[in-house]
């Protein structure tokens, strides 16, 4: 089991499902954590319930308060209004700017702030999807946003790694789903991929799908 003692991770998008069950199983291996979700109530009550189970700290304001940064996991996301329900020539121009922005453009600025913040040695591991890989009838911008989140991924690893500082993504299928992958299993290869025990791995997209796609 790799350990994360003395670390501290950013979290975004944290109160949902891969989220808060990422932020229990971070905390469980030791390490202090700075959570941030647009929901605050389930934000809160995500990070209340970590500091009671494990009694560790756990901040929902900046990372700065630990006085270092670690590792970022940026999980925060959107489907849109439109998925499922929209083929490319029906897709507007309101939903797609919508899912660009918060899945390209918030997880660039929150890439961007960490990689400015974090140690030598420290591991940043962003959400795709399977939907990023292959074309996907019916979720054209969810599947380009998420596109974008594997260059956004590859090119900071590569310009980062002088100084030892790994970027790497995680690609789910459907997940907790019955017969399907569990919100668990993403969660533990995130921990991996923040841990000291990958410390060779960096650029890479991790799909978890059950051999859903090639």
């Amino acid at each position: 089991m790799a350990s994360l003692k003395g670390k501290v991770i950013a979290i975004t998008g944290a109160a949902g499902g891969i989220g808060s069950v990422t932020a229990d199983l971070l905390a469980s291996r030791g390490a202090s954590l700075s959570l941030a979700d647009m929901d605050e109530k389930a934000l809160n009550e995500t990070a209340r319930g970590i500091r009671d189970k494990h009694k560790i700290n756990v901040l929902t304001t900046k990372v700065d308060h630990f006085g270092k940064l670690s590792g970022g996991v940026n999980l925060a996301g959107t489907v849109g209004k439109e998925i499922g329900l929209k083929a490319a020539h029906e897709v507007s121009d309101e939903d797609f700017d919508l899912v660009m922005a918060i899945n390209v453009r918030g997880v660039m600025a929150c890439q961007r702030a960490q990689l400015q913040n974090i140690e030598d040695g420290g591991s940043i591991v962003n959400a795709t999807s399977v939907a990023g890989k292959i074309g996907i009838p019916n979720l054209l911008a969810y599947g380009a946003s998420k596109h974008a989140v594997i260059v956004l991924t590859r090119t900071a690893a590569m310009e980062n790694g002088h100084r030892r500082v790994r970027v790497n993504a995680v690609a789910p299928g459907s997940i907790d789903t019955k017969m399907l992958g569990k919100t668990e299993e993403v969660a533990a290869l995130i921990a991996f991929l923040l841990s000291d025990e990958a410390a060779f791995i960096t650029g890479a997209v991790y799909t978890i799908d059950g051999g859903m796609t090639p």
